[in-house]
């Protein structure tokens, strides 16, 4: 088939009138075949602002906005009917408007209605908040209910897969609420707390010949962290004496170690205690896993901040320097400060970890240490406890008595301390404060450490363990073991008899 001029005689595609090949001055061709553009002209004057302003309108109407009188287009004979009130698009007046079966989360509502409710997850910008009876109730996994809105039903889980695990409702185990901390200790602010004036009491019980220790027991001893803090930039404010210096100068022995410990922001003393448990022949051990065992992610995280600020080194290479072997790798992986911190608790997975840690103790010739140290260093502090629990009815065996058969040195402790720790961290360290006392001599150090570092978190809870696990006070024992500034002051952080 053929089409009459195609193909064209130059050849194809055919050249562009003119000298030049892009085409001359006779491109394009003066007559052009026509292509339906002769009314363009008179376009203009088909044009209408009062019929686009009606339009405009209209659209203004539909979407919620201002609406044009109704005078702007006067209707002609055989045209649409007239806009309803309102505009299109508009419900009849207390008729809620459906958007795809939502009210949309806030924001402009059409003209003359009522504003909508956002959608559960945070406040609108511009919306007031609602009332605390009525915030939205919201469960995991579930949109948020509004008030007189039906909360989706719940459906309950099959059954265990397997019967002879314990059935829980979903994929995971039961939620484990997580530990308070800070509202168990026995220090906290002071009511009605002043520092200037704290400032001064100090400042009177170290000035001229002798010092009142009393006074400065009674104030350092009622004041939380944050409040010594304050006494002393209050102290440099009103004096212009390092108040550190002045309590150096004025105190001495344990009683001066206990006041200045309690001088430290928490993670300021860590740090400290860390460097002198490194420091000099010998290594404090004991020191370094108490630390690394029982803090928390973030307060680890910041004392590796702190440590290499004040010391120029991390927290990491002083570790390296003076421990070895599979120890040094157990204090590495906690001082990572990167345990799982959740609290879901999914069976499936403690009994693969039993598993793995039976396999790598009791039921070969040797140990996989690496194993365990994988398993008790990143698993969160619920799943553990679990797998402990679970291990136990498995192995008929606890966790503890398998790591003393199959381990030896710091190891041994270091891995004790950690099981230890995240089992029931009160009774941990009351079992220290009574290690650090029993016997001949005192260790001084360990006392001074864990009576300051744990008066604002769990001291309340450790003296319940130590009298339910030795038959006696906390209180009794300090003073039976200490004396002087040194008792009142350790006393004064104890808070109490049992």
């Amino acid at each position: 088939m053929s089409y009459p001029g195609y193909p064209p005689a130059g050849g194809y595609p055919p050249a562009a009138p003119g000298s030049s090949p892009w085409g001359g001055a006779a491109y394009p061709p003066a007559n052009p075949p026509p292509i339906g553009l002769e009314n363009v002209a008179g376009y203009a004057n088909q044009f209408n602002p009062s019929h686009m302003a009606g339009m405009a309108s209209n659209l203004a109407g539909t979407f919620g906005g201002a609406n044009l009188p109704q005078s702007m287009y006067p209707s002609t004979p055989g045209s649409y009917p007239p806009v309803p009130p309102g505009g299109f698009g508009q419900p009849p007046p207390g008729q809620q408007p459906s958007y795809g079966g939502y009210p949309p989360p806030g924001g402009n509502p059409p003209s003359g209605m009522p504003s909508y409710p956002g959608y559960g997850g945070g406040p609108v910008p511009g919306q007031p908040t609602p009332p605390p009876a009525q915030q939205p109730m919201s469960y995991p996994g579930l949109p948020a209910t509004h008030p007189g809105q039906q909360p989706m039903p719940s459906y309950p889980a099959g059954p265990a897969v397997n019967p002879s695990m314990p059935s829980y409702s979903g994929a995971t185990g039961p939620a484990v609420t997580p530990a308070t901390h800070g509202n168990r200790g026995t220090i906290t602010d002071a009511p009605g707390f002043d520092p200037l004036k704290d400032a001064e009491v100090l400042r009177k019980a170290m000035k001229g010949f002798g010092t009142d220790e009393q006074a400065i027991i009674d104030c350092l001893g009622s004041r939380s962290n944050k409040q010594r803090q304050q006494i002393i930039l209050s102290f440099k404010t009103a004096y212009g004496k390092d108040l550190i210096k002045d309590l150096k100068s004025e105190l001495s022995g344990n009683f001066e170690r206990t006041i200045l410990a309690m001088m430290k922001t928490p993670v300021m003393f860590d740090a400290y205690e860390i460097k002198e448990a490194i420091k000099g022949v010998g290594t404090d051990e004991n020191c370094l896993i108490e630390i690394l065992a029982s803090r928390s992610n973030e307060h680890i995280q910041e004392l590796n901040r702190v440590y290499k600020a004040e010391y120029k080194k991390t927290l990491e290479e002083a570790i390296k320097s003076d421990t070895s072997g599979h120890f040094q790798r157990l204090l590495i992986s906690l001082a990572q400060g990167n345990r799982d911190e959740s609290t879901n608790v999914d069976m499936s997975v403690v009994q693969r970890d039993v598993q793995e840690l039976y396999a790598a103790g009791e039921n070969r010739l040797g140990t996989d240490e690496s194993k365990f140290n994988a398993i008790l260093c990143a698993r969160s502090r619920a799943h553990l406890r679990a797998v402990f629990s679970e291990y136990q009815r498995m192995c008929n065996r606890d966790i503890e008595s398998s790591i003393c058969r199959e381990m030896s040195g710091d190891l041994e402790m270091g891995m004790l301390a950690v099981v230890k720790c995240l089992k029931n961290t009160p009774a941990f360290f009351a079992e220290r404060l009574h290690k650090a006392m029993k016997g001949a001599g005192t260790k001084d150090r360990t006392l001074i450490r864990i009576m300051v570092s744990r008066s604002e978190v769990d001291l309340l809870d450790i003296r319940a363990e130590y009298k339910r696990m030795y038959g006696r006070s906390l209180y009794s024992d300090i003073t039976g073991d200490t004396s002087g500034d040194y008792r009142k002051i350790l006393l004064k952080l104890c808070g109490g008899n049992d």
